[in-house]
């Protein structure tokens, strides 16, 4: 390797893992606060908020290593062309390309690297961290009830409250308990209702105490008698404190590396996206086709169909009657009873497929995302070399270096990237837009956008010529004059 690409190579990588560095730091930082409801009060160990953090981590790579060679391309060949070090070697013959040979090489390599990590190391840390996430929320019961919604404390339970207050989380108000019967745990017979309420544990303990205080105990009493239960009896009492103990042994012992059964689309490498591509397209057309079939049976349309000629022949051939509606053909009872049975036969083929409807919407819904993640795969690598073709000529055309007008041209790029690829993918997630295009738009935005620049950069070219605009403004403005001229109108009559 010649000294100039060593020293051109070095100076990228130098900046680009300080640029990588501060970047992850970022949005390590939005993620904490992301997920600081999940991780804080929970008594967590360290190393467990790290692991959380690894796992999560290359999540954020889509985002962080495209976003960072587009800040350094920028920085690094701005401050070669704002310190005349393009300039020198232009006079001594190099090219803007042989320059950026070595970190070209450096950007391709790279771009191979992102397309495996994608394929391998996103799907396993997505997985890891879904399991942790869902492994943590089940680590400290307190933090396990949410703020207004029903929330599941062991098999007996589920409790709702308006507001949780204390370091814990242990003080509750507005609170309702349903609790479940063991002898019918299918339904939900007893209903408690408290003011407020405290959660209290001994330190070692397995057993979770709730005192609720000012409340009501309402409770329907089941019988086997029929006539006992038409009368729908019930208990109902008043308390001015009332405890209920839980047992948390199996929450207690929940491990938090345990793998439980999750699964989306952003956890399956490419053939695994394939095959559940395929096995989501061929259910989808199943199902289509077999509803298909089942509305044309229910419609009795193949009572009508006659099959061969001789079943033609064999049938009399009679005078129709004249008849305004067919109707008229059956008496007025027949006629009640044939509407009847029509209108409701229409209500219920209205309501399937309006239940159909949903059905397929998010089968189709499904299908979109696992073929967007598919795409993503490899516009993920596509995306650091074009972002290097826009980032690294504009450098050197703006001539600019350092942290303050390269980083916010910069980010305002990348906003743009990133902005056009989530309103296209929530496009085709709905199916406004096919899942390929929507995956590959803003990437086939940015790639004119580079060639053009790169242009403009190898001819010393600014972005926008001031001077030829003019000039052809002046060209436009002297030929309609001419023109005006020779129609015999004179030039300062031109308003």
């Amino acid at each position: 390797m010649k000294i100039l690409d060593r020293y051109i190579l070095i100076t990228y990588l130098k900046t680009f893992f300080s640029v990588f560095i501060i970047l992850m730091f970022i949005f390590v930082l939005q993620t904490i606060w992301l997920y600081i409801s999940e991780l804080a009060g929970k008594d967590l160990d360290v190393w467990i908020i790290m692991k959380f953090l690894w796992y999560f981590a290359p999540k954020m790579m889509p985002l962080v290593l495209p976003l960072t060679i587009l800040v350094t391309s920028l920085m690094v060949f701005g401050s070669f062309s704002e310190n005349y070090e393009f300039a020198a070697m232009k006079s001594t013959g190099i090219s803007l390309q042989r320059a950026m040979g070595s970190v070209m090489a450096f950007i391709l390599l790279l771009s191979i690297v992102a397309y495996f990590f994608a394929n391998s190391v996103i799907p396993y840390s997505e997985y890891k961290w879904q399991n942790l996430r869902r492994n943590i929320q089940q680590f400290q019961p307190s933090m396990v009830i949410a703020e207004g919604q029903f929330s599941q404390i062991g098999d007996m339970f589920n409790i709702k409250v308006e507001n949780k207050s204390g370091n814990r989380g242990q003080f509750l108000e507005d609170i309702v308990i349903h609790k479940k019967n063991e002898k019918r745990p299918n339904g939900n017979f007893t209903v408690i209702i408290a003011n407020n309420g405290e959660l209290t544990s001994k330190e070692g303990s397995n057993t979770l105490s709730l005192i609720l205080k000012d409340g009501n105990y309402y409770e329907d009493i089941q019988t086997t008698k029929t006539a006992d239960q038409k009368k729908e009896p019930f208990a109902k009492s008043y308390f001015e404190e009332y405890a209920i103990n839980i047992d948390l042994t199996a929450l207690n012992n929940r491990d938090i590396d345990k793998d439980n059964k999750v699964e989306n689309q952003s956890m399956y490498n490419i053939s695994e996206l394939r095959s559940e591509i395929d096995s989501l397209s061929n259910s989808y057309t199943y199902d289509l086709q077999s509803y298909t079939k089942n509305m044309y049976y229910r419609s009795g349309l193949e009572k009508f169909v006659v099959d061969g000629e001789d079943d033609i022949k064999e049938k009399p051939i009679t005078t129709p009657i004249s008849t305004n509606s067919i109707l008229d053909i059956f008496k007025p009872a027949e006629k009640l009873q044939i509407v009847k049975l029509a209108l409701n036969n229409t209500k219920g083929t209205l309501q399937t497929v309006e239940a159909k409807k949903v059905e397929f919407k998010a089968k189709t819904k499904q299908l979109n995302k696992n073929e967007i993640a598919l795409h993503e795969k490899y516009t993920f690598g596509v995306a650091c070399i074009i972002l290097f073709f826009v980032g690294a000529p504009l450098g050197a055309i703006i001539r600019k270096g350092g942290m303050g007008l390269p980083m916010v041209i910069a980010i305002l790029l990348f906003l743009t990237y990133h902005f056009i690829g989530i309103f296209a993918k929530n496009s085709a997630e709905d199916g406004t837009l096919a899942p390929f295009i929507a995956a590959w738009l803003n990437t086939a935005i940015m790639l004119p956008l580079g060639i053009w620049l790169t242009y403009r950069a190898t001819t010393d070219q600014g972005i926008f010529d001031f001077d030829s605009f003019v000039q052809r403004i002046g060209r436009l403005f002297g030929i309609i004059i001419k023109k005006k001229k020779t129609e015999g109108v004179a030039p300062d009559s031109i308003t």
